[in-house]
């Protein structure tokens, strides 16, 4: 298992309960052991490279409304 740890900024997230919705959105996600996020759209992601990719969880992500920025 090779772990990954990355934070990526999201576009989307306003307020506490964009936050929520973003839990919300990422729970259950095969291979994610932790993720984070706060108002300023940092998300903190840490996850089995074995079993997901960073690409799949920003799939996951945009689903629920959320885009991630590349800066």
């Amino acid at each position: 298992m090779a772990t990954v740890t990355e934070t990526i900024q999201v576009a989307g997230i306003r307020c506490e309960r964009c936050v929520m919705r973003l839990a919300q959105t990422l729970e259950g996600a095969e291979g994610l052991e932790f993720a984070n996020a706060n108002l300023l759209g940092q998300v903190l992601l840490s996850y089995d490279d074995e079993r997901t990719t960073k690409d799949a969880l920003v799939d996951r992500m945009a689903r629920g409304g959320f885009r991630e920025q590349v800066i």
